[in-house]
């Protein structure tokens, strides 16, 4: 006799509920996405016992008839897909068909539908998979479906959920990728009668970022020219000082349909680097259209993965995408702060603001003028190349401030200088903002920004040395310094074989002069034997990270107190770098304080 059988229809869509309903958060998802793919402009979610006791979905969709809705119960049927060529380019959320009847055989459900046009609905009731009653009702445009008594037949199966409270933050998980896929359509959560989230019809993708992620500063806006027949991505990225340790605030949406996909996260990530702190995650939504050819949505039971038929060149594309956002927020950034107000000249305001200070208008002694003390650990240099820091360009000379003032200003820029606080940062006034700089991570970014470029470019400046510092290297070392004496010498170093285990450094890198030629040497050699050969214009993550640190040990250190022409010096440098918002470890270099902000600290509004 043979053992092997073919199963139940029952017994079957039990089996396959347990790929596609995993909690209740699965149920949500499916029909939710049922909604939006039958028109809907509006889906509101109703649960009660976190969504065991209950979950009712109601969309104003195009509803369906009486055949359509007996239809649907069946196992594979299906109104979006009618032949095989449909498969390989799915434009719809749902299509196996799956989802109706795997709930239905694990839950009591009710379906009730009425499509435009008709003048009553269809109502049928299901329990646990069997078709208990069908009736017409008169009801509303559209569907709703309700799902009791989750798992009620598998008991097993229940004891597997969460707490209430991770099973509610799933279902608001679901909702928020929902509304931000479809920012125009409006969804709304009760949960034990009380509504836990409401996202209003109409509304466009920025602000329904903000309503979703609840953050009302700036954002980071993604966008690509329509393609011919390419990918095209938009969305918004939340700034890199408002991001955290949470990997979920990252939502990528593929046409539509929210995934989970690490390739897409690592772009983002790797287009941020540089701008994010150790351990912090991108934040935010990505929205990818393109092909449905190019992308296969039918790997993974819940179509939460996908697969892209040109990962890398997508990867590329994405990266690209934000790297460029990144190079606009800088350059908006660059314009805020250091242009001056129409119509305005070079000191004018500096001049203008110190003779007539907030304290002498309201009648009171001011503080006394900033005096800056030359004295410092040990020297510094802010410029790149040179023996020391020399005087500042023609265009940042130094006017002497007006007569009871405290604050400088450059030639160049509309930052008015106020002085330094605690030995380590720069405080400014830009119109109605004041605006802090902390010179340690400023000065980082304008020394990594210069080596970065020099080793790509093969040429660091150089700086000779008075005495050569000699090194003593082990048979690995050496190898490596033999092997890489090319990259050696394009990172500004001048190396030459004394003798035995004996080397001279001659020369080192112009920007990282203050530091001790040997220490600058090992670094190297340890950053060249884990980075592996890098080619013209690639630079390897552990020589990234190795710029980055020498950067940091090179730069002015809390501490350092700075003359008025030297702080002046570090703006303009910064105003001359390609990137300066955030040291290269991800810290911001820059905050701003609106006037509005400031007067609330004091209650003067």
């Amino acid at each position: 006799m043979s053992r092997i059988r073919i199963l139940s229809e029952h017994l079957a869509n039990q089996i396959a509920a347990g790929e596609v309903v995993e909690r209740p958060a699965s149920v949500v998802k499916e029909l939710v996405e049922n909604s939006l793919d039958a028109g809907a402009t509006r889906v509101t979610v109703h649960v009660e016992g976190a969504g065991s006791r209950l979950v009712r979905v109601m969309d104003n969709g195009e509803g369906m008839d009486a055949d359509d809705v007996l239809l649907c119960i069946e196992r594979h049927a299906t109104s979006k897909l009618q032949e095989e060529s449909q498969l390989a380019a799915i434009a719809t959320l749902g299509f196996r068909g799956e989802a109706i009847p795997s709930i239905g055989s694990v839950s009591r459900m009710t379906i009730l539908s009425r499509p435009a046009g008709a003048a009553m609905g269809t109502r049928a009731e299901i329990r646990f998979g069997t078709l208990h009653r069908v009736h017409e009702d008169g009801c509303a445009r559209g569907t709703v479906i309700e799902v009791r008594n989750l798992f009620g037949n598998m008991p097993a199966r229940k004891k597997f959920l969460k707490s209430a409270r991770t099973e509610l933050y799933h279902i608001e998980e679901v909702l928020r990728n929902q509304a931000l896929a479809r920012p125009g359509t409006g969804f709304s959560l009760q949960v034990d009668g009380r509504t836990v989230l409401d996202y209003p019809t109409g509304s466009d993708l920025e602000q329904r970022v903000r309503d979703v992620f609840r953050y009302r500063d700036g954002l980071l806006p993604l966008v690509t020219p329509d393609p011919q027949d390419g990918p095209h991505l938009d969305g918004f990225l939340l700034l890199p000082e408002a991001v955290s340790a949470s990997a979920a605030r990252l939502r990528i949406l593929v046409n539509g349909r929210p995934v989970q996909d690490r390739m897409l996260r690592h772009a983002v990530v790797d287009g941020m680097q540089g701008f994010l702190m150790k351990g912090h995650q991108p934040a935010g939504v990505l929205r990818i259209t393109m092909p449905p050819r190019e992308v296969d949505v039918n790997v993974h039971p819940a179509k939460r993965e996908i697969r892209f038929r040109h990962g890398p060149q997508v990867h590329a594309f994405v990266r690209a995408v934000v790297r460029d956002a990144i190079a606009a927020h800088q350059e908006a950034l660059r314009s805020r702060l250091f242009s001056l107000p129409e119509g305005g000249k070079a000191g004018e305001r500096g001049a203008a603001a110190g003779a007539a200070s907030p304290a002498a208008a309201a009648g009171c002694s001011g503080n006394p003028p900033l005096q800056v003390e030359d004295t410092r650990p040990e020297p510094w240099p802010l410029s790149g190349g040179g023996t020391g820091p020399g005087p500042a360009p023609d265009r940042l000379q130094v006017a002497e401030p007006a007569a009871g003032s405290d604050r400088w200003q450059a030639a160049t820029g509309g930052l008015v200088l106020i002085g330094q606080l605690f030995d380590l940062y720069l405080l400014c006034e830009k119109e109605d903002h004041l605006v802090v700089i902390d010179q340690h991570a400023a000065h980082e970014r304008i020394l990594y920004g210069r080596l970065r470029a020099g080793y790509l470019q093969r040429a660091v400046p150089r700086q000779g040395l008075l005495f050569p510092v000699s090194v003593e290297l082990g048979p690995e070392q050496a190898r490596i310094l033999e092997d890489r004496m090319e990259e050696v010498t394009a990172m500004g170093l001048q190396v030459e074989h004394f003798g035995d285990t004996t080397w001279l450094v001659k020369a080192v890198p112009a920007p990282l002069r203050s530091l001790d030629g040997r220490d600058i040497l090992l670094e190297v050699l340890e950053g060249l034997g884990s980075a592996g050969p890098g080619g013209q214009g690639v630079l390897p993550p552990a020589m990234d990270s190795l710029l980055a640190s020498m950067a940091c040990k090179a730069a002015v250190k809390a501490g350092n107190r700075l003359q008025p022409e030297e702080m002046l010096r570090l703006l303009q440098e910064m105003e001359e770098s390609e990137v300066f918002s955030h040291c290269p470890h991800g810290r911001p270099v820059i905050r701003s304080f609106g006037r509005q902000e400031i007067e609330r600290w004091f209650h003067r509004t």
